[in-house]
């Protein structure tokens, strides 16, 4: 069977353009393939178009459009994903354009498809007490105990991102001093960040464990499961909420419930500005492009800035014992005849 336009220009797009061109990585690259999923499965079940049918010329603003408002009526996803969607798609069609430009036309058409405005989403972040509190959790007499225990407080004390962690291999670390460790963020970029000594005795205790001192298994992944696989996000995910359920028990008031891995990396950041770091330097530990990126968190921490406001009130006169109009009494007597 012959392919058609759109499926050669969507593999193309998605094998060649996008880790080539774009220096996309691979989580980036699936999250665009699983819009192009639903935009398949679209054709097929709203239009009865199947995927060996589905042409370019099919693809027009209009559909693009009642694609998205199926994606949030029938999938019930949110304005934020149904954006995510809308950009993949625009990236689409500007490569499509550039490879043909009979395609031009349609694709400027979809660029005008606005974005939905998104309400600002709070920070979920744990206080320095709350993070004690979870980090009490593991039982360090056990092996899981241990790894989970270098797990999560490596997760906290780096603000890494849970893709960055499970990406970790055994040669990410550097164990003499001074102690660091290369991550892998967004885009391919690479930064290092400097751990402190108690959470380096963390992740040697646990490596003796695994026998990851061995040169040849430097290329290993540092986190590993039960059966020697790479942890995954949901398996990290798991291993989060394990310990969030056990420190509820003990104090619901420290523990929110919902937690999240990115509540680790939020609760890192927040703690830092708290403790007066330069957000420049707090950019740099999580791997922002920007400072503006990290400005969030000065923004959600409410008691820094009333702390901050009060500290720089300056009266401008001397406040009075009591209001002016008490010690008046032709005002009193007039403002209680009104």
């Amino acid at each position: 069977m012959k392919p058609t336009d759109f499926s050669k220009y969507l593999s193309d797009y998605l094998s060649k353009y996008l880790p080539g061109e774009r220096g996309m990585s691979h989580n980036s690259i699936l999250a665009y393939r699983d819009t192009f999923i639903l935009l398949i499965r679209y054709y097929k079940d709203a239009k009865h178009i199947s995927v060996n049918k589905l042409t370019m010329d099919k693809l027009t603003r209009k559909d693009i459009v009642a694609f998205l408002d199926w994606l949030q009526n029938e999938n019930k996803c949110s304005d934020s994903t149904r954006n995510a969607r809308l950009a993949a798609l625009r990236s689409f069609f500007s490569y499509v354009g550039y490879e043909d430009p009979t395609f031009l036309n349609e694709g400027l058409k979809i660029h005008t498809i606005p974005l939905k405005k998104t309400g600002r989403k709070s920070i979920n972040y744990l206080t320095v007490d709350g993070i004690r509190l979870l980090l009490k959790q593991p039982n360090l007499l056990t092996k899981s105990g241990r790894r989970d225990m270098a797990l999560l407080s490596l997760m906290y004390d780096t603000g890494a991102r849970v893709q960055e962690i499970a990406d970790l291999t055994v040669e990410c670390l550097r164990l003499t001093k001074p102690y660091t460790i290369r991550m892998m963020g967004k885009g391919q970029k690479v930064r290092i960040v400097p751990l402190i000594e108690q959470q380096v005795l963390h992740l040697q205790r646990y490596m003796a464990d695994e026998c990851l001192f061995d040169s040849k298994k430097a290329k290993m992944p540092l986190f590993s499961s039960g059966c020697g696989r790479k942890l995954t996000r949901s398996g990290i995910s798991y291993i989060l909420n394990k310990y969030v359920s056990k420190a509820r028990v003990e104090s619901a008031t420290l523990i929110p419930e919902k937690v999240s891995c990115h509540s680790l990396r939020h609760s890192r950041a927040m703690h830092l500005l708290q403790a007066d770091v330069p957000l420049i330097y707090i950019r740099d530990l999580l791997g922002h492009e920007s400072v503006v990126t990290t400005e969030i968190y000065a923004r959600v921490d409410s008691k820094r800035k009333r702390e901050v406001i009060t500290n720089a009130f300056v009266p401008t006169s001397e406040e009075p014992n009591e209001p002016v109009w008490l010690k008046d009494t032709n005002l009193l007597d007039w403002l209680k005849s009104l």
